[in-house]
């Protein structure tokens, strides 16, 4: 009996994104640097992964039905995650987001037909989750909370990680990752953990005063919940300026054009490439730099590389 022929949907082109290896810039005496490219997910980032599996988890507990109103706070990847998602499974979606974000970011989540509340700048994510949470209460739509959602680091632990230590063949010794809700890196570091303990997972935060999209140090009242530092090595710091150069120079000098928090977690990765020699780092490079043209980021006119 031959099997019908079943394409793959929307969703199940999530995960499995490519790891390459850094060519140009350079880690004198030192290890090797790879980049999980996360921005060949379908919606264009690592937050594609928690988005689809939060939605499929509130199904499954049967917290959502068909047509559902879904909320979310975001500061962008997981909003346009969200609003793909729920485009494909015909839930509305409001999305609450600081102002002052790339346009790139909120024109795509509209795009998927999502709507889009602007909290003031000032206020940052910690004003974003609260309203997020009141319109939840007044308006009973779902509030999927990517900060407290188990289904967030789930996502990672349980294909993320295992994914890339497959795709090194075993060889990898460290993975960098940037910490936004923290749930990527509390996955990768069980998932990791339970396959290679040895393996060093290492979280990103800005330096004191730095102003990096998708990287946050949180007040301890905003804590995340899922994040988990049971198994993360340690965490260090990435200045902004240092992530800026070391964004612009990964698409001058490697053609791969990525978000500001993917140069800081690859200026990170080459630090402890050099630290380390004969290592295998991987550093997630959490989304595309197509999102960010409009912004400073990638303003280096009369510049050279």
């Amino acid at each position: 009996m031959v099997t019908p022929y079943a394409p793959p949907t929307i969703a199940d082109l999530v995960g499995r994104t490519p790891v390459v290896r850094l060519q140009r810039l350079p880690v004198d005496g030192g290890g090797m640097v790879l980049a999980k490219l996360e921005g060949d997910n379908p919606a264009g980032s690592v937050k594609d992964r928690p988005a689809f599996s939060m939605i499929a988890a509130a199904e499954q507990d049967g917290r959502i039905a068909p047509g559902a109103t879904l909320v979310e706070a975001t500061s962008g990847n997981t909003g346009i995650a969200l609003a793909a998602a729920a485009a494909v499974k015909g839930y509305r979606m409001i999305l609450v987001m600081p102002a002052g974000s790339s346009r790139e970011r909120s024109l795509s989540m509209t795009a998927y037909g999502a709507e889009v509340v602007e909290t003031d700048k000032e206020g940052g994510m910690e004003l974003a989750r609260d309203t997020a949470e009141q319109i939840s209460r007044d308006t009973g739509a779902v509030r999927l909370d990517q900060f407290a959602n188990p289904a967030n680091p789930r996502a990672h632990e349980l294909a993320t990680g295992p994914e890339i230590w497959e795709q090194t063949q075993g060889t990898v010794t460290h993975v960098v990752s940037s910490m936004g809700t923290t749930g990527t890196v509390t996955g990768l570091s069980r998932g990791l953990h339970a396959i290679a303990p040895r393996v060093r997972v290492i979280g990103i935060q800005p330096a004191p005063g730095a102003a990096i999209p998708g990287i946050r140090a949180w007040p301890p009242e905003y804590l995340p919940r899922v994040f988990d530092p049971t198994h993360i090595a340690e965490v260090r710091t990435v200045t902004q300026e240092r992530a800026v150069e070391t964004t612009r120079a990964l698409a001058r000098r490697e053609g791969l054009l990525v978000g500001m928090s993917s140069g800081g977690a690859a200026a990170i990765a080459l630090e402890i490439a050099a630290e380390e020699p004969g290592s295998t780092v991987v550093f997630i490079a959490c989304d595309r730099g197509d999102r960010y043209l409009s912004t400073p980021l990638f303003d280096t006119a009369g510049e050279q590389a």
